[in-house]
């Protein structure tokens, strides 16, 4: 009931924040709002006006095809016509050379499935067998009936491409920055929190932390990854980028390629630091004097990584860069403490000092050049 009690309120949430302003849960209201319209326009045309012999095919096609991206739309409905054409010849070609229903499921079916099971087809695969049995189901084979299905397949995909692509067409202009600011924020929490442990003592339980949440930032990577790859469809067969002239383009490719090799270097320097805090000891633990000098260079890491996820949320040109440069003299001013003395300790302190020392360099050069 807990569990049932969190859902209903996150919907409530998600209700909410789709009236109060634009984001994903109002674009996706809209897209369903589109999808079912779209198939209530196929009945209403197939099934109520023309009163064909198989209309569920129209809305049914129809409703799939209101997709993400107006590309996707076109790409899906050309694979779901193959898919119901293929399905729509087996079941009659089946139906007619066994003269039964149950002996044309045998027969066509696995065909069908296998046909849909082709990576070409992907999640559209399932077309192909329940094409299969939705014209078996109906009992009807001869030219004419197949001609009609085939024809009201047409039709829905038509009006589910038209719909998807005139009426508020999808234009994903905002994932990417969302990711980014996403991927910004998860950093500056990681960093945020080694800092911490490391001021107040790390242990193991720190160090599986730590790598867990480094560990996140894969799936974060992944998700930024995919808003760019929707916001390149966006823009395919699409009349609606040109609509929205006054919205805010994506930000340029770079700043995913940044943040793979920011990914890159923190997850060293966790490594280099879950090594020393771990049970195995692979790395001696800083001495006391220098946690303290590795907590000011984390935190002051976060708080450029805290600047870059803020930066998202204004209008171009609007953030302090003057801001983040600030937290990068502190970083330096911290790396360049950190570094002093290393001669003076004992060589296995001096390596795993090293090593944290070079991982956090190699990322303070990687955010000292960022635009």
């Amino acid at each position: 009931m807990r569990r049932l009690g969190w859902e209903v309120e996150a919907g409530a949430a998600a209700v909410r924040r789709a009236f109060a302003a634009p984001g994903r849960e109002r674009d996706a209201g809209v897209q369903a709002l589109k999808a079912a319209g779209a198939a209530v326009a196929a009945w209403a045309l197939v099934g109520w006006w023309w009163q064909a012999p198989m209309a569920l095919m129209a809305p049914w096609t129809a409703v799939a095809l209101v997709q993400g991206t107006v590309y996707r739309s076109v790409r899906t409905g050309v694979q779901q016509l193959a898919l119901i054409t293929a399905g729509t010849l087996l079941a009659a070609g089946a139906a007619l050379a066994t003269g039964s229903v149950m002996a044309a499921m045998a027969l066509a079916l696995p065909v069908a499935a296998l046909l849909g099971a082709h990576n070409r087809f992907g999640d559209q695969g399932v077309y192909a067998p329940t094409t299969v049995i939705f014209v078996l189901a109906y009992g009807t084979f001869s030219g004419y009936d197949i001609a009609h299905r085939l024809g009201e397949a047409v039709v829905g995909a038509a009006i589910g491409i038209g719909v998807n692509a005139l009426l508020l067409p999808p234009v994903h202009l905002r994932g990417v920055r969302e990711a980014l600011a996403t991927m910004a924020g998860e950093s500056t929490g990681l960093l945020r929190q080694m800092a911490d442990d490391v001021e107040s003592g790390c242990d193991e339980a720190d160090a599986r932390r730590w790598k867990d949440r480094a560990g996140s930032l894969t799936a974060t990577l992944e998700g930024l990854r995919s808003a760019r790859t929707w916001s390149r469809e966006s823009y395919r067969f699409n009349p609606g980028h040109r609509m929205r002239r006054g919205a805010r383009r994506p930000p340029p490719i770079e700043h995913d390629l940044y943040w793979e090799r920011f990914m890159e270097r923190l997850a060293a320097l966790v490594d280099n630091l879950a090594a020393g805090a771990g049970r195995d000891r692979d790395l001696a633990l800083p001495p006391p004097a220098r946690l303290g000098v590795l907590a000011r260079l984390l935190r002051a890491v976060a708080d450029v990584c805290d600047w870059d996820r803020r930066r998202w949320d204004l209008p171009p040109g609007a953030a302090d860069r003057a801001e983040r440069e600030a937290a990068v003299a502190r970083a330096e001013d911290a790396l360049a403490d950190l570094k002093a003395g290393l001669v003076s300790y004992d060589q296995e302190t001096a390596v795993a000092l090293g090593a944290v020392a070079a991982s956090g360099q190699q990322l303070l050069g990687l955010v000292r050049g960022v635009a």
